[in-house]
């Protein structure tokens, strides 16, 4: 397709069009309606002259007769104006006025009427336009007084050519403008059209240019990079569950393995072989709870989990993880302290959230020893400003500020933690639900340990 026929397709263009021909009727309609008013008031007023001047002749006729009239009309024919005068003898004959000749019949009937004439100081055959009235006098004489329409066509004539002349400016502009305005318009697509076909070949970095001026096109374009830079996300993480799912599920995938060819080569009785199936059972259920929390995790991040958002009290749910996990703590050897603010309304789903708070304290019983403290897990809950913070806190050994961010990622795990049991997807997925309901997960330092805090947003009708 060549450039203008682009440029004819453009919505641009046709809007411009379409402007263009409302323009072109409104300056019709307004020069039309002007001109039609000023023919109207044109007209009044030379029907008033022209009442006002037979009258006058009628009154010279009562006053002076005939002859009175005759030497009235034939001073006043002499004089140059755009009067017309005749009087005439009931059988049609010409008695005085500038007027030579009226089509036939005009006299016979009295009355106002515009007509074609011709001017007793005029040669050749050229005919004038006039709005004439004609009056009877006692005895018969014909009276006709009119005004030459001249000026009343003049005036047409300026309208008309003030209508072509702006009708063609606005046209011209309007053309001018719209090709501007379109080119532009075009440029900009044309631009953006690049940018997503590169985008489209797998340059995902790839971004529409925003110019600044806040314009549609702008919105547009900052919504879609906004979009791009999500997709752009979404494909990371993808990329990074591949390969943290061939790097970390390997080791796991490679012992079951060995565990089914050790059974093979050295088991001789069935109990060795129940024995050998028990464990590669227990392997293959870690296996599906690293991917049932990889998956959950995906759809939290995704924001597309099938999880009902309804209104419940945040304390309540703390509270009764606090009793949930008082046993395993005194087992553990370490004693558990709930601080509890009544009445924490969140909006959220229930389950996510506990979930995501039974990580923190399975965290913090795995981790929270040390032999330089005494041992102990703390669970919070309480309003700040707008917020609800569940924190769950203990005094083992802590994480660095620097590997704070890093442990939030999928099967991200410290060196010193490697010996103990997990798969590093418990804070992952705990700062995944955080998200999903527009809240964050924050890791602090506890002085000594760590201090996991879940923050949530009140209930929009609360606080």
């Amino acid at each position: 397709m060549t450039g203008l026929g682009k440029l004819f397709r453009t919505t641009a263009f046709k809007l411009s069009a379409a402007y263009l021909l409302v323009f072109v009727l409104f300056a019709g309609f307004v020069l039309g309606y002007v001109a039609w008013n000023a023919r109207r008031v044109l007209d009044d007023q030379i029907q008033g002259t022209i009442d006002a001047e037979l009258q006058g002749l009628a009154e010279q006729y009562r006053i002076g007769g005939i002859r009175r009239l005759v030497n009235i009309i034939d001073r006043r024919s002499r004089a140059p104006s755009a009067s017309l005068y005749l009087v005439t003898t009931m059988a049609g004959e010409r008695l005085a006025g500038n007027v030579v000749e009226v089509p036939f019949g005009i006299l016979d009937e009295p009355g106002s009427r515009e007509i074609a004439y011709r001017r007793s100081d005029e040669t050749g055959d050229r005919e004038f336009r006039a709005l004439v009235r004609v009056y009877v006098l006692p005895g018969g004489f014909r009276l006709l007084v009119g005004r030459d329409l001249e000026e009343r066509l003049q005036l047409q004539a300026v309208i008309r050519r003030a209508l072509v002349l702006s009708i063609g400016l606005v046209t011209v502009l309007a053309c001018l403008g719209g090709w501007f305005i379109t080119r532009r318009v075009l440029k900009r697509v044309d631009a953006m059209t690049e940018t997503t076909r590169t985008i489209m070949e797998g340059d995902l970095d790839g971004r529409l240019t925003v110019t600044g001026t806040g314009d549609e096109l702008d919105r547009l374009a900052q919504n879609l990079n906004d979009m791009l830079g999500r997709i752009g996300e979404l494909m990371a993480g993808m990329r990074e569950v591949s390969d943290n799912i061939a790097h970390d599920l390997k080791t796991p995938l490679t012992r079951l393995r060995n565990r089914a060819e050790e059974a093979l080569r050295t088991a001789r009785s069935l109990d060795e072989y129940a024995t050998a199936l028990e464990g590669i059972i227990d392997e293959s259920d870690n296996l599906i709870r690293i991917f049932n929390a990889l998956l959950m995790i995906a759809r939290l991040e995704a924001g597309n989990a099938n999880a009902a958002m309804d209104g419940f009290d945040a304390a309540e749910i703390a509270g009764s993880l606090a009793e949930l996990y008082e046993p395993l703590a005194e087992e553990a050897g370490m004693p558990l302290v709930a601080a509890i603010e009544p009445d924490l309304p969140v909006r959220g789903n229930r389950e996510l959230i506990s979930q995501a708070v039974a990580n923190l304290m399975d965290n913090a019983l795995k981790y929270g020893t040390s032999c330089r403290t005494t041992p102990e897990v703390k669970i919070t809950a309480r309003r700040r400003g707008g917020m609800v913070e569940i924190a769950v806190s203990d005094r083992g050994p802590g994480i660095p500020e620097g590997e704070r961010e890093r442990v939030l990622e999928r099967f991200a795990r410290l060196e010193s933690a490697r010996s103990k049991p997990g798969f590093g997807l418990g804070l992952s997925l705990a700062s995944a639900v955080a998200r999903l309901h527009a809240g964050a997960l924050r890791l602090e330092d506890n002085g000594p340990g760590l201090r996991a805090v879940l923050a949530l947003p009140l209930a929009k009708n609360e606080g």
